[in-house]
């Protein structure tokens, strides 16, 4: 058993958790004179700091009247009171006593009080459902002689419950104990893990329920179910301040991994992140968008985690991406896991209902496993079985097993979850853990690891390979175009904004969103990022699946921003409160308002999407030509009105710049694409684009601020409005795009990182740089002349990209450390597409 101070680490680590205790002996010191017994001052700082945590509740459980316990404690935001051994939740409580009960507690009252008057040492204590015969302070034979009369007599009372504690004997008329008030509280509160601390016999009832993650921990002397013991109150002074120590650390990451240090695994039906030391803990199956298997990502060690390591303390990690691949290898010395989503055989993009996480553990040492599924992101119970060539994951529609021969498992209960725990050696020969979901079947695969790592390796390899890399940090731009590819949905063309959900923009704060989604915009962007570097079928792929959207919209005009990556609207945003979130940051959310949006610029990345097919000589089809007809309407209709904007943010419709400058765009690229494809000039549409860019120029510029700004009679500055100039709405050597590029550097960009804007767009806290707004900027400083600034800003941004080479969304300027979503789709397409503009511009 590990000693206390490392137990309470984890104890401070759990995502919802209760810390219950008793009053008398644990934060008060035994007294004479119950009415003098005052808790330790230092004690009540630490359970109010508690009380105030998130994810962190408060309990005292105490046989005191509920009464006297508040009376004794006093008001106190956050902690609840529990009276009377577990009968007294509320104060109404002694309204609810049937009347039989009360009678009985009177007649326990008078007989109680005949035994007390024989001595002045004895004292009656009554409670709404029970009375107290308190002998502390009696003569040690009267005691002894009283307590078996009461034992023998009114103690034995039909109706009556006894409890025994330090020097008094309690008669119940509601049969309930603390180990009871602890489950009422534990229900509903909703909490994962529960820490209880106590000194008296009645405390044993509440040791006795806790199980798993819980913590118990005895004060004083006295034979004890509780696992950890202290000496007095002044030690759960020092444990209380201790775990609020550690429990304000965790809440702000201090011992959480790095966003960009996670990496990412990929079979084109769903991802996993995992950390440099190889933990899995974030994966959602079967989809990437569906409910996670492992999410300790977002809600610590209790939402589910997958670890392999060295049984032994050794070096630090090692971890890479091996060579044009999305295979992981993480090196410890001798020891070697290599990780890696099976696409071997049939297609990804083919297959379906089947996914396989495959571990090889290989080299030299011992290895320790740990298998701690948890299911709906922690929210069902997740029982494990033992087989002979692995466990089954039980209870499941889709099923769900780890193959692992070999490996010899034993089961940890962890409350209402299992944990299996797993030590191997490898001796030269691997060891090979096959995650399958989507098949309880156990047996042998017919193709050997080996070979299936062979053909997983090669899918990637052979699809990089046919790209063109521009010299400009080429392994960079590698990494970024296999990431993309990687959050591409193969079985629908659907394209992932980003892998995860609720990485937060501002740690600590409530900007944390669901990303696990295709946004038109974030999809058609990544798209137009690898057919730049030579590769169209995910291009078309996109198109098809929003050809399939279409199908089931009314209009065009009626578009979403966002949909499931199997093409279908979203559900109501929810909040999932039993996650603690990434450094602490609440609420996790699954679901996206924006769905509900209107994005007026949504259908400019599109069109200019198909325009990129066009000129990389793609076989456009007719049906994509009425795909830009239909996006060309969806404009004409409802250009002119007001919107949500490209940032999603939650306050009124307004003419944002940029809505209208991605209209123009949707307009000019198909005039381009008519021209090219048919041969044909429309003039209604080159009147339509001429009309939008003055209605853009003549209300988006201001000209006491010298920039286009964010909105329409606005004076705010907003990196979106860059994309007047690189897309080609207005020359970008005229002055009035030259000075909001200058505005924009001054007041928006610092350091390496490019700030979206910094008005205020209806939420509480602050977010960091937004890595895709350093890559407009590069670009604007190109399409400006600067071309030695866009290099130096560029060199810059790459240095934010992770160990592995991935990128999350922001960047927090304060820490140096990543901020959002990760890796998000719009920070790895904004790398290509900087580099093979630089590339351009260096040859000439």
């Amino acid at each position: 058993m590990m000693d206390l101070s490392d137990q309470l680490e984890q104890t401070a680590r759990q995502a919802s958790l209760l810390v219950a205790c008793d009053y008398d002996g644990t934060l008060a010191p035994i007294v004479s004179n119950p009415s003098d017994a005052r808790a330790d001052r230092e004690s009540l700082v630490a359970l109010r700091a508690l009380a105030q945590m998130p994810g962190t509740h408060v309990a005292v459980v105490s046989g005191r009247s509920l009464g006297d316990l508040s009376a004794m404690i006093g008001e106190i935001e956050g902690v609840h009171l529990v009276g009377s051994h577990g009968s007294e939740f509320d104060v109404g409580f002694a309204d609810e006593i049937s009347k039989d009960a009360i009678e009985l507690r009177k007649r326990v009252e008078a007989e109680l009080s005949r035994i007390a008057g024989r001595d002045s040492g004895f004292g009656i204590e009554t409670k709404p459902a029970s009375v107290a015969f308190h002998y502390r302070n009696a003569d040690e034979k009267l005691a002894e002689d009283a307590v078996k009369e009461i034992e023998v007599g009114c103690a034995s009372w039909e109706g009556v419950h006894v409890k025994r504690g330090k020097m008094v004997i309690e008669l119940g008329v509601v049969n309930t104990n603390k180990g009871m008030a602890l489950e009422v509280l534990r229900k509903r509160l909703g909490v994962t893990a529960c820490m209880f601390m106590g000194d008296d016999v009645t405390d044993e009832d509440a040791f006795a329920t806790l199980t798993g993650p819980d913590l118990g921990i005895k004060v004083g002397a006295g034979a004890s179910a509780a696992s950890y013991r202290v000496g007095d109150t002044h030690d759960i002074a020092k444990l209380l301040a201790r775990l609020t120590q550690l429990r304000q650390e965790w809440a702000a990451g201090a011992d959480a991994t790095p966003i960009e240090e996670h990496a990412m695994l990929s079979d084109l039906r769903t991802v996993a992140l995992m950390t440099g030391g190889a933990r899995i803990t974030w994966l959602c199956a079967p989809r990437a968008d569906s409910p996670a298997v492992f999410a300790e990502l977002v809600g610590g060690p209790s939402a589910g985690y997958f670890s392999v390591e060295p049984a032994e303390s050794v070096a630090e990690a090692g971890q890479r991406y091996l060579r044009e691949t999305n295979t992981v290898e993480t090196r410890w010395g001798g020891l070697t896991l290599t990780d890696y989503l099976d696409c071997s055989g049939t297609r990804p993009n083919q297959r379906a209902g089947r996914t396989d996480l495959v571990r090889v553990i290989s080299g030299t040492g011992k290895a320790r496993i740990e298998f701690a599924p948890r299911l709906d992101f922690g929210r069902v119970a997740t029982q494990i079985s033992i087989r002979d060539d692995g466990l089954v994951v039980e209870g499941l529609p889709d099923p769900i097993v780890l193959r692992s021969p070999g490996v010899t498992w034993r089961i940890e209960k962890n409350g209402v979850n299992d944990t299996a725990i797993g030590e191997v050696e490898a001796l030269g020969k691997p060891v090979v853990l096959e995650l399958r979901f989507g098949t309880g079947d156990l047996t042998n695969s017919k193709l050997g690891e080996e070979q299936r790592r062979k053909e997983t390796s090669k899918f990637w390899s052979k699809w990089l390979a046919q790209l063109s890399v521009p010299d400009v940090m080429p392994d960079l731009v590698q990494r970024s175009a296999l990431a993309l590819r990687g959050l591409v949905h193969g079985p629908t063309g659907g394209v992932l904004a980003a892998a995860t959900t609720s990485l937060p923009e501002d740690p600590g704060g409530v900007r944390n969103w669901d990303y696990r989604y295709c946004w038109l915009r974030d999809g058609a962007i990544t798209c137009e990022a690898l057919v730049r570097l030579g590769s169209n079928a995910e291009a078309i792929g996109f198109l098809d699946w929003l050809l399939g959207v279409l199908d089931k919209t009314a209009a065009p005009e009626r578009l979403a921003p966002v949909y499931t990556i199997t093409g279908h609207e979203l559900g109501p945003e929810a909040e999932l409160a039993e996650l603690s979130g990434y450094m602490g940051s609440r609420p996790v959310r699954v679901g996206n308002g924006a769905s509900t949006q209107l994005q007026l610029d949504v259908f400019g990345p599109v069109v200019e999407l198909i325009w990129q097919l066009v000129e990389n000589g793609a076989p456009v089809t007719f049906e994509h030509w009425q795909l830009v007809e239909q996006m060309v309407h969806a404009v004409e209709r409802r250009w002119a009105e007001p919107d949500h904007g490209i940032w999603e943010v939650r306050v009124e419709r307004r003419h944002w710049v940029h809505s209208k400058v991605m209209c123009w765009v949707t307009i000019d690229r198909a005039i381009k694409i008519g021209k090219a494809y048919l041969g044909k000039v429309r003039t209604d549409w080159e009147e339509l684009a001429e009309t939008i860019r003055q209605d853009v120029i003549g209300n988006g510029y201001n000209q006491e601020v010298r920039a286009f700004t964010a909105w329409y009679g606005s004076d705010e500055l907003d990196a979106s409005v860059l994309l007047a100039g690189t897309m080609g709405m207005i020359d970008p050597m005229d002055d009035r795009f030259v000075s909001t590029v200058e505005r924009i550097e001054s007041e928006l960009r610092e350091g390496p990182t490019v700030y979206r804007y910094k008005y205020d767009d209806g939420l509480p806290g602050h977010e960091g740089g937004f890595n895709f707004c350093t890559n407009w900027l590069i670009d604007s400083y190109i399409a400006t002349g600067r071309v030695d600034d866009a290099w130096a800003l560029f060199r810059d941004f790459t240095l934010l990209a992770g160990p592995t080479g991935l990128i999350p969304e922001e960047y927090d300027t304060k820490t140096g450390k990543g901020l959002g979503n990760h890796p998000q789709a719009y920070s790895h397409a904004g790398l290509i597409m900087n580099a093979l503009k630089l590339a351009a511009h260096s040859r000439g």
